[in-house]
């Protein structure tokens, strides 16, 4: 089965695209959506410039798609880029929003392929520590909830850190997996790259009157593996 994944550089996309490498699809895109808007309501934004330097570390061809980050109008801009593609399904790393996982399985009804959401409801601690368990390096790249200040911006996802997750959810709610937006994700590591990601300047902004902030990565390079 020819698909593409859907894909933002973030933990869940990337994990669903090993899932279907691990399924036998032919994974024949990387479909990378660029949002004008910070608020989009669809799509990842933090460091998606990054998501090129990723295809080449996985050694998939990257299509990306532009929207202005509308409501609704995002997703349209979806399907556009998808209908243009030559895939029998696509694949999409939604943990527990309903509102990202309905529009996108509307999307392939429509165009008559199939959509598969591998990690759709995954207890988010066992989740976590899979990641960490197989080997990903990911970093948490934007946070906007309380409890998660600057510091947390370049950390990356260990056991210490599920164990704080864990912690501030018991106190505050917050998503384990970040599904509420509590944080942002970027990967530069995991079992199927070719090449690993180094970051080699970043800028941190954290304003602590929202509670929220991102590292952008302003330069990065690809290094090789063993």
């Amino acid at each position: 089965m020819k698909i593409a994944a859907l894909f933002s550089g973030g933990k869940d996309s990337t994990y669903a695209l090993y899932w279907a490498l691990k399924q036998g699809f032919d994974v024949k895109y990387l479909v990378s959506m660029h949002s004008e808007s910070d608020e989009s309501y669809m799509y990842h934004v933090p460091n998606i410039h990054l998501t090129e330097l990723q295809a080449r570390a996985i050694g998939i061809p990257l299509v990306r798609g532009f929207t202005s980050g509308e409501k609704e109008k995002e997703v349209e801009d979806l399907k556009r880029i998808l209908e243009n593609l030559d895939i029998d399904g696509v694949v999409a790393g939604a943990l527990a929003s309903r509102y990202q996982r309905d529009r996108i399985e509307r999307i392939c009804r429509e165009l008559g392929i199939e959509a598969f959401s591998p990690l759709w409801h995954i207890d988010p601690e066992e989740y976590l520590k899979k990641l960490v368990g197989e080997g990903f390096d990911v970093v948490i790249v934007g946070v906007s909830a309380y409890g998660l200040d600057e510091k947390w911006l370049g950390r990356r996802i260990d056991e210490r850190t599920i164990a704080d997750l864990k912690r501030l959810h018991e106190k505050y709610g917050i998503h384990i997996g970040g599904e509420g937006g509590e944080f942002e994700t970027f990967v530069r590591d995991a079992p199927f790259f070719k090449s690993r990601i180094v970051f080699d300047e970043v800028e941190k902004h954290f304003d602590p009157y929202s509670y929220s902030g991102i590292l952008r990565v302003k330069k990065a390079h690809l290094e090789a593996k063993g």
